[in-house]
């Protein structure tokens, strides 16, 4: 069963890597304009794409079944419904609007988060004391699938800005759509560097003493540029780490982070030295027939559904868990604050769109820096901060 489950996620990765190419097709195609409506490479797309979404959600019941819970107790089976529930607020989307260009921005984003998802372990683990309730995927399932539509708000929001950004001269516009361009490129570079030092085998073990004054032992899978605290390396012929990380920082996730910074870093500066331009300059032309009312729509009503579902798992059925699980509802858990800092942006969000008439540019920034803060939540907060949520690791 679990083979077969690895299989199903496998196929519909390579699925969701054909459908994005066929998207890139429909826009290509002479007789699609992007934004007036599907043509036949549109069609055979999104055929595909439903295609991938059925062989993972055939993934997720089987991994169930063989775990006897839940996948979303940890960070890989937590990430790879993100991408999930990604496609499948996609798909929704899709079939409303018939817009291929959004599959086009949309897909490579759910790719790097189920790859990204894969450099995690992905062991069957019994679930701790803590995970042991229905709440398990009640909660983190409604989190990930509001997550997941507020990202549909991200990739309208970018396809806005890659329209109307003049690439011509710097300013503070182009700096910052690169910058999310730079955060792309370190999900790719992570994967490739990931991959690559797992097909090598490598492995280093450190003992440390960890937050609570106890001695434990900890695995990389990555060259250490940061250690543990008090760590001492016990595997012969392995790269000593450059830096020693204070207790509560989860040294081995630290360094995962720091590892798709540089890597992310080396393969920005090489696919700028291939397109000689920006990277949000060479995608330009993919957008230069695209309605942009109807974009800046899609990535509003993205958020007027996304945010209620996201309200619902993850603050309101989280605080009944906790009140279950832990005797209180509110703790400052670090994933508690930035959950809570996340609701408040996109409450913001609404309040200027439907107050103060922030449509267009303003409401696309806005949209790419509230996915900025639901990816920071996802991966910082989970991979450098200790705290209750840590187990999600």
């Amino acid at each position: 069963m679990v083979a077969l489950s690895s299989n199903l996620l496998y196929f519909a990765f390579i699925l969701y890597l054909v459908a994005t190419l066929f998207f890139g097709g429909s826009i290509k195609s002479k007789k699609d304009t992007a934004g007036s409506g599907p043509n036949k490479w549109a069609n055979i797309a999104i055929f595909i794409t439903i295609a991938g979404f059925v062989a993972q959600l055939g993934y997720f019941i089987t991994r169930w079944i063989a775990s006897g819970h839940a996948p979303v107790s940890n960070l890989f089976e937590f990430t790879t419904f993100f991408g999930m529930a990604l496609v499948g607020a996609f798909i929704v989307i899709y079939f409303i609007y018939k817009t291929p260009l959004l599959g086009l921005f949309t897909m490579p984003v759910a790719i790097l988060v189920i790859a990204y998802a894969a450099m995690f372990p992905k062991d069957i683990s019994p679930l701790i004391p803590a995970l042991q309730s229905d709440w398990l995927h009640i909660h983190v399932t409604t989190a990930a699938v509001g997550e997941a539509i507020l990202a549909v708000s991200f990739a309208a929001g970018l396809i806005y800005l890659v329209k109307v950004v003049d690439q011509t001269k710097a300013s503070k516009h182009t700096f910052w759509l690169e910058v999310v361009m730079f955060a792309l490129m370190c999900t790719i570079g992570f994967v490739a560097v990931s991959s690559s030092f797992s097909l090598a085998n490598y492995e280093s073990k450190f003992t440390y003493i960890d937050k609570n004054g106890q001695e434990d032992v900890i695995e990389y899978n990555l060259p250490a540029v940061v250690g543990p605290h008090e760590g001492k390396l016990q595997t012969a012929a392995k790269f000593e780490p450059l830096a020693e990380t204070p207790a509560i920082i989860n040294a081995k996730k630290l360094n995962t982070v720091l590892w798709s910074l540089v890597s992310g870093l080396a393969l920005y500066w090489l696919v700028r030295l291939i397109l000689r331009k920006r990277i949000s300059a060479s995608l330009q032309p993919f957008v230069k027939n695209i309605n942009l009312d109807l974009v800046d729509e899609i990535s509003y009503r993205s958020v007027i559904i996304g945010f209620p579902v996201f309200t619902l798992g993850a603050l309101i059925f989280a605080m009944i868990w906790a009140q279950i699980a832990w005797t209180r509802f509110w703790g400052w858990d670090p994933k508690e604050v930035w959950a809570l800092i996340t609701w408040l942006f996109y409450a913001a969000f609404l309040h200027l769109r439907m107050s103060k008439g922030w449509h267009g540019e303003k409401s696309a920034w806005l949209a790419v820096i509230g996915f900025v803060i639901i990816m920071f939540n996802l991966v910082a907060v989970n991979l450098v901060i200790a705290g209750l949520h840590s187990y999600a690791g």
